[in-house]
């Protein structure tokens, strides 16, 4: 079974002003999420962390508070791993000191979604 590469629906866009105001829901995408390996440890049993950190080059507003990333900003995180990005207070920091870039990692997962296999891959090649 054959799986279409997707476009990022936020990332990379030229026109700035097609910023969602709102939060992008994608449930089978997070269904994808939480059948792959940590991003981190290679554990399996994730959650579909969402990137609050902002990132200018891909098109990623800051989120926070009350407002959740959009679903295509998710990562495969352990429950103890996912607190550890939220709670180091420094998130990007968090990420740096995990040698990957949770931006292209969710970006390359959101194209293959759905593909459990090329996700793991993705993830592998992200850990080394």
């Amino acid at each position: 079974m054959g799986f279409a590469i997707r476009r990022h629906p936020e990332a990379f866009s030229l026109d700035k002003s097609s910023k969602a105001t709102k939060s992008f829901k994608d449930e089978g995408h997070l269904a994808f999420i939480r059948k792959l390996p940590s991003c981190v440890s290679g554990a399996y049993g994730c959650d579909p962390a969402h990137i609050s950190a902002g990132s200018p080059l891909h098109n990623k507003k800051r989120t926070g508070g009350a407002q959740k990333a959009s679903d295509c900003w998710t990562v495969p995180l352990t429950r103890a791993e996912h607190d550890a990005q939220h709670d180091h207070g420094d998130e990007i920091g968090w990420w740096k000191i995990q040698g990957i870039d949770p931006f292209e990692l969710a970006i390359k997962l959101y194209e293959v979604t759905g593909d459990v296999v090329a996700g793991t891959a993705i993830i592998r090649k992200a850990r080394t």
